[in-house]
């Protein structure tokens, strides 16, 4: 089956690259952001790997001030 996007450096990731990986897909191909995280979704779906949710960066420890 194929997928109608480029891909990132050419070829298809491995999942594991797909799941640690924040971009699969070629930038230039899309018109806007909300276009190529739509499609990210869909290449990820595409791969069986989880999709990234908004909270994905920010990190899991926190923020702690120094006193």
């Amino acid at each position: 089956m194929g997928f109608k996007y480029k891909w990132k450096n050419g070829s298809v990731p491995s999942r594991d690259k797909a799941a640690r990986s924040k971009y699969l897909l070629e930038e230039g191909q899309f018109n806007n952001e909300k276009d190529r995280n739509l499609a990210e979704q869909e290449a990820r779906k595409h791969l069986g790997v989880p999709t990234r949710i908004p909270d994905d960066d920010r990190s899991m420890l926190g923020h702690f001030q120094d006193w």
